[in-house]
């Protein structure tokens, strides 16, 4: 049995501008950075969101497509911050450049040449294009090429932006047609437990636990924190350019790491027979949380979904399916005898207050949420007598590989250098 499903990929591409207007493109950033603006102006103002689009296009010098998806940016910004409990109010006042949102065959065009080359022409201005050649990896121009000539796949919105003043397109493609193999046909469930500074993974069968790991990226919370520092201090001195300029080098550094952790959990995953990923629900989470305003601010601001996000369509690609439980008391229950309460976690250390054993706390979540997994899909959960030793893949700060750069072993209840516990 399958599902199918609409799999949605976004692939990235420099520009090779071969129209002597090229400077055209930048000035239309630049203008899409004025509609944003106005947007959230407006929004600010308790303008009716409703008429917001048509009051910036009657003075947006962009193409009226073009500037009505600008729009629907910045609206779904000021959504996001409303729903997350109004941390980080979208600012009215960015400088610089603003990626240049466009439809298909309306703001942008795109077309193969018999030398197979892709070409584009975005509608920079009003009857002024911009026209040249795309430039990116092989694999993204092999899926573009594939979604231009195939009846199975759609060209949706695109993005041009600068990035280090070089000129880019985002083209999102979507495969109407491949299917994901149905969750109940799954041998595998792997429990993903997403954590302020690393994720850990279970694979459950129907014979037991067939392994685990821990991938750290202590990185992004340390680089968070640090731009939250530095931009509170030039906030202050009243310098909203850098501090712009900072929360776009925060949002690409986490969004690149984001995207390796996703891709490592997906490889795992890919080992075990017919796996399914199984992620909690941390929406309502969101909601629940009020600890202060720094812990609050910190919580909030985690990219937990978006991890989530990039798995699941990751692993839509690869055919994997994705399930979603509740998240209640993943971390406080023994994943060995069941017995549940606060005191059983500790931090990173989980010494449960009944049968006395003692785990990786964020590994035993990683395992309940298998099991809720597993349950879901009407299997016969196993009794679990032994885990397996944990392994932890700490990534190297400065992101320069993409591979584990350091492992060790951790054997259940004890470090690696013999101390009772559990390595943190």
């Amino acid at each position: 049995m399958t599902d199918a499903q609409a799999l949605v990929k976004t692939l990235d591409f420099q520009l090779d501008i071969q129209s002597d207007n090229g400077g055209l493109l930048y000035d239309a950033t630049l203008e899409a950075r004025s509609v944003y603006n106005e947007t959230i102006r407006l929004a600010k103002d308790g303008v009716d969101w409703d008429t917001i689009p048509d009051r910036v296009a009657d003075d947006a010098n962009l193409v009226k497509n073009t500037t009505q998806r600008v729009v629907a940016k910045a609206l779904g910004a000021m959504e996001n911050y409303y729903e997350y409990d109004d941390f980080g109010q979208p600012s009215h006042t960015k400088d610089g450049a603003y990626p240049l949102r466009a439809n298909y065959e309306e703001g942008y065009n795109l077309s193969l040449t018999d030398g197979g080359d892709v070409v584009f022409r975005i509608s920079a201005k009003p009857y002024n294009h911009v026209r040249g050649v795309l430039k990116g990896s092989d694999a993204n121009l092999d899926i573009l090429q594939t979604a231009l000539e195939s009846d199975e796949w759609k060209i949706g919105t695109a993005e041009a932006l600068f990035h280090n003043d070089t000129p880019e397109l985002h083209v999102n493609v979507t495969n109407t047609e491949q299917t994901v193999r149905g969750k109940q046909d799954s041998r595998t469930v792997v429990g993903v437990d997403v954590n302020e500074d690393n994720v850990a993974l279970t694979a459950l069968s129907e014979d037991g636990v067939e392994d685990t790991l821990v991938i750290s990226f202590p990185e992004i919370k340390f680089e968070r924190h640090r731009y939250f520092t530095m931009r509170k201090r030039v906030q202050n001195a009243g310098k909203d350019s850098i501090h712009d300029t900072l929360k776009g080098r925060e949002e690409r550094f986490v969004r690149d790491r984001l995207h390796k952790v996703s891709q490592h959990i997906v490889e795992w995953s890919r080992q075990f027979e017919k796996p399914c990923i199984v992620f909690e629900d941390l929406k309502e989470m969101r909601d629940s949380i009020d600890y202060g305003t720094r812990m609050n601010r910190r919580l909030h601001h985690l990219p937990f979904r978006a991890l989530q996000f990039y798995t699941s369509y990751k692993a839509a690609f690869g055919g994997i399916p994705t399930a979603w439980i509740n998240p209640g008391y993943t971390s406080q229950r023994c994943p060995m005898c069941g017995h549940t309460e606060r005191a059983n976690r500790n931090k990173k250390r989980f010494k449960c207050k009944d049968c006395e054993h003692q785990d990786h706390s964020d590994r035993g979540a990683s395992v309940n949420i298998a099991v809720k997994g597993s349950k879901k899909l009407d299997w016969n959960v196993p009794a679990l007598n032994s885990l397996p030793v944990v392994r932890t893949v700490r990534r190297q700060a400065s992101g320069a590989v993409d591979a584990p750069t350091v492992t060790h072993d951790t054997a259940r209840g004890y470090q690696t250098d013999g101390v009772v516990g559990v390595s943190d």
